[in-house]
């Protein structure tokens, strides 16, 4: 009954609307295109009528201030800026300089370093304990700060996982769900979802091509992303639920070589949703 009250008021509000407003792209899509022009390459995300992007962290050789202008004139909202554990452990000041200077609502951590492959349950008690001191800070100050897990999260501890750790700890901090990552180490976004509804802010949206071998390195082969609705991941199903416990902002992370050719069928793909 939840999800059909919740599929009504979401036809009754009208998907475009959520499509154009909360739907954007995490700018680490367009890294190669970004190295080559900056200026065409933000005019190309406004073109595919995208109005939100994550990002920030790297102006790609252009001043920040002069990037900013560019995203404004171009109409693109800053809903997330990056960051990372160093930055959040040793000056989360700049975190938050970063974020208000980019008008950002949430800082996103994407990665925790660890030894090799070698991610243990002291990697993550210190990482939580960072982002839970950090996440005090920017919070106090109107920035909340999501950490994205990338798959070596979900190794097995005590009677759960690493990230179960993470998430029962997280006092002061929120998750990003990146469906790819989830399912390429070996868990299911849904199931995720279910277990921690309330912990999730962000969404990355990447699909993975069928037939893909995943494992929890956090590392994979970038020409696994496809366009969305054309992988093995329920994309679908996922996006409603994204909606349905109110992740405040989606984005298309499409790290493939062929980015520029997939975001406008990602985009209808969405649409139809």
């Amino acid at each position: 009954m939840k999800l059909i009250a919740f599929l009504v008021i979401a036809t009754a509000c009208g998907q475009d609307n959520y499509i154009e407003e909360r739907v954007g792209i995490q700018l680490y899509s367009l890294r190669a295109q970004f190295s080559e022009d900056v200026p065409s390459t933000i005019a190309k995300i406004k073109s595919w009528g995208i109005t939100v992007i994550e990002g920030g962290e790297n102006t790609y050789g252009m001043e920040e201030s002069k990037f900013i202008d560019l995203l404004n004139k171009n109409g693109l909202k800053t809903a997330s800026v990056g960051t990372s554990l160093e930055e959040l452990r040793d000056n989360a000041k700049e975190t938050l300089r970063r974020a208000k200077a980019f008008g950002a609502k949430y800082a996103m951590c994407p990665w925790i370093p660890h030894k090799d492959n070698n991610f243990t349950i002291k990697d993550a008690k210190n990482a939580t304990q960072i982002f839970n001191d950090a996440g005090k800070f920017l919070k106090a100050n109107g920035v909340t700060l999501v950490y994205h897990p990338h798959g070596y999260e979900f190794r097995s501890y005590e009677d759960g996982t690493l990230f179960d750790y993470m998430a029962k700890n997280a006092d002061h901090f929120d998750f990003e769900m990146d469906v790819y990552w989830v399912t390429h180490g070996g868990k299911d976004p849904l199931t995720l979802f279910e277990k921690y509804p309330t912990k999730f802010k962000l969404m990355h949206l990447k699909d993975m091509r069928k037939g893909t071998v995943g494992d929890n390195t956090g590392h994979s082969n970038v020409e696994t992303n496809v366009v969305l609705g054309a992988g093995m991941i329920p994309m679908k199903a996922l996006v409603l639920k994204g909606q349905e416990l109110g992740v405040e902002y989606m984005f298309i992370e499409d790290e493939s070589s062929k980015v520029v050719s997939q975001v406008p069928p990602s985009l209808e793909f969405l649409k139809k949703i």
